[in-house]
């Protein structure tokens, strides 16, 4: 036995040379095949994740006895939260990294559990058969593992930081620890682990920073409706547009300035005056990692293949390809060079197609932010039509809050298929550009494509001209400029040429369909990870999933986080709520006990108040169904409907005929139908 185990080798050192057959054998020898063997880190990940669950519950336990602490020391105030309610999602003042790089974490973990022999770490060598079963686990236990680092950052605890910063560390330490033992594995790529783990890496390294960070600086004393954005939004509202401006806009851009703008919508810069929502700043987040995860994996699944391919090539090859007919050349040793020469395009190609794909996916999730903060504000502003394609009541819904909550997930899974299809799509279009244009016009020969452009000559010269013709003819024949209008002149011959070009126009009304099918297919292609755009209709875009995901997902988002809302109830709670100075004043100020006259600034201040909750109140949604014309429209459908109001009154009849108003778009002044609310 202990000889056996001397002189036995392992795998990826056994010796393929022998020098007896080596010099028998006329053809070279090849070096032997590197195998890679299943590493075991010193840093046991079963044993780790017992003692980092066991240290997770007990920081959980302490942080919910200190917010229960809080809680009852200082009553039932704003900002207050609790262990079961880590992460504000409708806060839009809240630090928006440190909810990023969790929600990172637990995504870029669980697509390495995609190909994992083992996806829980207390188990090994996993049987087949319940391997799908301990996914599904997987799947909720790592949200579970990494609860208390979102937990840590959100709770406005110096204690919590302590904590997080010690789990954070803990986490990259060991992860370090363990790549730096195990850098290759056997799964797919001798180096995938390693390169998937990096986004793993950059959220726990952001996370060791960050949290020492907050406990330096401490709490955040604005929390929410305490903060000062929402007072300033509303200040940027009502704030006098220069004339500059607004003279500026009529006029109509240069070209150059035009081209020049063009840019700037597919670049995200933040601006003060707004804030993106915790909600769609992990969404883009997310995004971006799932595009990183994607192109990994689309990488490693097939170069490795081609270059195994490719290196296995040898003068066999040519006997194979004579099989089929095709002969390159008498040399096969030429043959070789040219099947290896073509087989190294594919792979070109192929990594060409999937750099696209991802510089296309980045853009698409530029224009994406773009486009969000651009809905956000139109919606806030009351422009339902710039979303909807009729008018939409903004409230929650039972389908508002399932697609509120599955925006994230659901936006992830169309990126990775959405760069799939690309990458093929591309691949197949380098294909056909290399193969049948660049390489046949390089060599001289195989030049399949351009002898059937030849051949059909007459044909496009014929459609260009008459093409030309029809444009030239109706620039300068057939419309006229009289007094600044344009009419129709020579109509004789406009009917003539229009019956003379009828035959051809169907010609090219099929070269215009087969364009348009092209157009659509690569439109839709490239636009299939974006859900802020309907791949569909206006009039049938409620039958694309996505984009009725978004739609139902701003309907909460707009209704729960309007900045002019919150700005309104952080007023209110000032007031009730805490009591102080300002707010004796404010009600003194109403209730007419002033002594002195107010001064010129303070009525000013006090009228800006008012047309401050004049604004939140007609734009408020919730309050759309405590106006009095609206319950009178809805007595008289009650009544139309059989079911008629006992307690309907003359006035509710006289605006019964009136249309509801949406709260969005209302801009009507202060009325007595009003003053109910």
């Amino acid at each position: 036995m202990n000889h056996s185990k001397v002189v036995e080798p392992e795998p990826f050192e056994y010796s393929y040379y022998d020098y007896a057959d080596w010099y028998s054998n006329p053809e070279p020898t090849k070096p032997p095949k590197e195998v890679i063997l299943p590493c075991d880190p010193t840093a046991d990940d079963k044993l780790f994740n017992i003692c980092i669950l066991s240290i997770s519950l007990v920081v959980m336990l302490i942080l919910a006895v200190l917010t229960r602490k809080n809680k009852l020391c200082q009553g039932f105030t704003r900002g207050s939260s609790s262990i079961f309610s880590p992460a504000n999602f409708l806060d839009q003042t809240q630090k928006k990294g440190l909810v990023m790089a969790v929600f990172g974490l637990v995504f870029s973990k669980l697509t390495i559990l995609v190909i994992a022999p083992d996806p829980l770490p207390f188990s090994k060598d996993t049987p087949e058969n319940i391997k799908e079963y301990m996914k599904i686990i997987a799947i909720f236990y790592y949200p579970v593992l990494y609860y208390p680092l979102l937990l840590c950052g959100t709770l406005q605890h110096k204690a919590g930081y302590v904590f997080g910063t010690l789990l954070s560390c803990s986490h990259f330490g060991v992860l370090v620890w363990q790549k730096f033992d195990c850098p290759k594995t056997p799964e797919l790529y001798k180096y995938y682990t390693l390169l998937a783990s990096l986004p793993q890496l950059a959220c726990l390294a952001y996370l060791c920073v960050q949290f020492p960070v907050l406990f330096v600086k401490g709490p955040k004393a604005d929390e929410d409706l305490d903060s000062s954005y929402y007072t300033n939004y509303v200040k940027s509202l009502l704030k006098k547009k220069s004339p500059s401006s607004s003279s500026s806009t009529t006029d109509k851009p240069s070209l150059i300035k035009r081209i020049l703008e063009l840019p700037k919508g597919y670049i995200y810069l933040p601006e003060k005056v707004f804030r993106f929502p915790l909600k769609l700043a992990v969404t883009s987040f997310i995004t971006g990692v799932a595009i990183y995860h994607t192109a990994l994996l689309l990488v490693v699944l097939v170069v490795p293949i081609l270059h195994i391919v490719r290196a296995g090539i040898d003068e066999n090859i040519a006997f194979l390809l004579l099989g089929f007919g095709i002969v390159l050349s008498e040399d096969r040793m030429e043959v070789v060079e040219i099947v290896t020469f073509y087989t190294w395009l594919l792979e070109v190609c192929y990594l060409c197609a999937m750099t696209l794909s991802c510089v296309v996916s980045l853009v698409m999730l530029m224009r994406s932010m773009v486009l969000h903060r651009s809905n956000l504000r139109g919606l806030y502003k009351g422009d339902v039509y710039s979303i909807y394609n009729s008018q939409k009541t903004i409230r929650p819904s039972k389908p508002g809050v399932v697609c509120w909550m599955g925006l994230t997930g659901y936006q992830a899974a169309i990126v990775c298929l959405g760069m799939a299809i690309q990458t093929i799509v591309y691949f197949i279009c380098f294909l056909f550009l290399v193969f049948l244009i660049i390489i046949p016009v390089f060599h001289g020969r195989n030049i399949i494509m351009f002898q059937v452009a030849g051949k059909a000559w007459p044909v496009w010269v014929t459609l260009t001209l008459v093409t030309v013709l029809q444009h030239v003819t109706a620039q300068f024949f057939f419309i006229k400029k009289e007094a600044g209008t344009r009419d129709l002149k020579n109509r004789e011959s406009l009917f003539l040429l229009t019956y003379l070009l009828f035959v051809v126009n169907i010609v090219v009304g099929l070269i215009v369909a087969i364009w348009r099918m092209v157009i659509t297919a690569l439109y839709n292609i490239i636009h299939l990870g974006r859900i802020d755009i309907s791949l569909l209709h206006r009039t049938a875009e409620f039958y694309d999933p996505a984009y009725s995901y978004y739609t139902n997902f701003l309907k909460v988002e707009v209704s729960q986080s309007h900045p002019v809302l919150k700005a309104f109830c952080g007023l209110l709670l000032d007031i009730m709520v805490e009591g102080g100075r300002a707010g004796q004043r404010i009600r003194d100020a109403e209730e007419g006990i002033q002594e002195n006259r107010p001064s010129k600034a303070t009525s000013s201040r006090r009228i800006c108040a008012r047309w401050q909750l004049l604004y939140t109140l007609v734009n408020n949604p919730s309050l759309l169904g405590s106006r009095k014309h609206f319950q009178s429209l809805q007595k008289s459908e009650s009544v139309l409907n059989g079911t008629p109001n006992r307690s309907s009154k003359k006035g509710s009849r006289k605006e019964a005929g009136k249309p509801a108003a949406e709260p969005v778009q209302s801009s009507e002044t202060p009325s007595s139908q009003d003053k109910t609310e």
